[in-house]
């Protein structure tokens, strides 16, 4: 039987593993952390859980189908609940914004801050359908390493204005700076600067209202175990707390990987679901990757860093969504800082997840469990995280202290942080980026990172610095794409025995 080994245990590994057993692959799966999910671990922590990784799941059929690959249904592993609203955005001026599943009331919403824009987020939620007709339904499977892809595509997505930044296409539909804000923001929630990011993006706002915003029962850590248990029913061996050092290569093929400890894999197929930036940096020698990644490495654009800060509390926050996004004074300036400062902003806009919201199995009775996100400089910033980051963390807790979390000192439990510098050191993330290239054009689709490695033979990667880009369903899609561009282990083995030296 042919063999396989992924590299990386983070969704995109683990759904190239599953798609590879079920092409008839031996499957190794091997990831550095204790446990599988990549940045998707959890904490356990007084008698808290906090989920370190994505809150919440969008395109929910991407993950049924990795249960339907092997006659399996997701339902019978884990629950997704679908949330309502999605986010609720509190502004500086103290007023809210509830955005969620009915049409009608985000409507309601629009109409308390600018009814003129009513008739423009009918005409940029259509646009949004458009694009991701083209950029999700026709291109998030499709592989992207022959330029020919590309220019097929570039009348339509020119056409369609894609050109542009998400917040120029934005501010052509809306009018008011609070609604412009609320519907530019998703390219953050890949890694990207609304100002900056392609309006391929858009599509995000059209993905969400085509199948929801849910959350899973237990957390996105359930439904990691919910994978890892389709992972062993299926066969795939699954090796945790196990670094790969390098990957093999003789006469121009991938023929397996080292791991830190000198044991050797072999394998017909090789898919590294770690950074490309790390692939290419440190898992490949100069000699083994063509020009094109070496230049896109060198010219990369890394996305913004991440603190996160998590915390329980002794009492309980009724009026707090599930998601809120709690936006400073600064929007513009403050993006900029972040995406291109040298410093630590003095200021700040926040993602806070309260997960006990929906599931109250996150926390004891009577409490709640909170984690708290700040988008910040990655590594090339000249900041002492050592220092820095119990003085941001305070000042954090502060501000929602004084805003939507009244109280909080009192009843707060357990605060702890991560930092770019903890993204770098625990999974390997370069410049400690939260969600590798950013997806600017320059570095999508044939631009970013292929799927199909840039080096050697028969090595293929997947996850959120390869094309389609970050974010749940992009990293799986990713794996999808493989479908189109590994054979049957059949057809693998028998091309395997022709090179084979005799």
């Amino acid at each position: 039987m042919a063999r396989a080994v992924v590299i990386g245990g983070g969704f995109g590994g683990i759904a190239a593993a599953l798609r590879l057993r079920r092409k008839g692959y031996e499957v190794t799966l091997v990831d550095r952390c204790t446990r599988l999910g990549g940045r998707a671990q959890v904490f356990e922590r007084s008698g808290f859980r906090h989920d370190a990784g994505p809150t919440v799941i969008t395109a929910p059929f991407l993950i049924d189908e990795l249960f339907e690959l092997f006659g399996k249904r997701r339902e019978d592993y884990v629950e997704f609940i679908p949330l309502d609203p999605w986010y609720r955005y509190c502004f500086a001026d103290g007023r809210t914004f509830d955005y969620g599943p009915s049409i009608e009331s985000t409507l309601d919403e629009i109409r308390r801050f600018e009814p003129a824009d009513v008739e423009g987020y009918r005409a940029l939620l259509e646009r949004s359908r458009r694009i991701f007709e083209i950029g999700f339904t026709r291109l998030a499977d499709e592989p992207f390493h022959r330029f020919g892809t590309l220019l097929r595509q570039v009348p339509h997505l020119i056409r369609l204005g894609c050109h542009r930044s998400v917040w120029r296409m934005v501010c052509k539909y809306l009018g008011n700076d609070h609604l412009r804000q609320v519907f530019s923001i998703h390219p953050l929630l890949v890694g990207g600067n609304p100002f900056e990011t392609s309006g391929i993006y858009c599509l995000i706002h059209y993905l969400e209202r085509k199948w929801g915003v849910h959350f899973a029962r237990g957390g996105t850590g359930a439904l990691v175990g919910a994978l890892h248990r389709l992972l062993d029913e299926a066969g795939v061996s699954v090796r945790l707390g196990t670094t790969v050092e390098r990957i093999l290569v003789e006469a121009g093929r991938a023929v397996g990987v080292e791991l830190e400890d000198g044991a050797r894999l072999d394998a017909e197929v090789v898919v590294a679901n770690a950074d490309p930036g790390h692939v290419y940096g440190r898992m490949l020698g100069k000699g083994e990757q063509r020009a094109s990644a070496v230049v896109k490495r060198a010219a990369a654009q890394w996305s913004m860093g991440l603190f996160v800060v998590f915390f329980g509390t002794r009492t309980t926050y009724p009026d707090v969504a599930h998601h809120t996004i709690w936006l400073g004074r600064r929007y513009r300036g403050l993006l900029h800082d972040i995406f291109h400062g040298s410093s630590l902003p003095d200021d700040f806009s926040l993602y806070l997840h309260r997960p006990t919201a929906t599931d109250s199995g996150f926390a004891p009775a009577g409490c709640d469990s909170f984690y708290v996100l700040a988008p910040v400089p990655h590594l090339d910033a000249s900041i002492d995280w050592t220092v820095e980051g119990p003085r941001l963390q305070a000042r954090i807790l502060e501000a929602l202290e004084a805003t939507i979390l009244p109280g909080l000192r009192e009843h707060l439990v357990d605060p702890f942080h991560m930092t770019p510098a903890d993204f770098a050191s625990h999974y390997l993330s370069p410049k400690g980026a939260g969600f590798s290239i950013a997806p600017v054009f320059r570095q999508s689709a044939w631009f970013r990172f292929h799927n199909r490695a840039e080096g050697p033979r028969n090595l293929y990667l997947v996850g959120a610095g390869t094309h389609p880009g970050a974010g749940v369903p992009g990293v799986l899609s990713s794996a999808k794409v493989l479908e189109r561009l590994i054979p049957n282990a059949s057809a693998a083995c028998a091309r395997s025995a022709k090179l084979r030296p005799t």
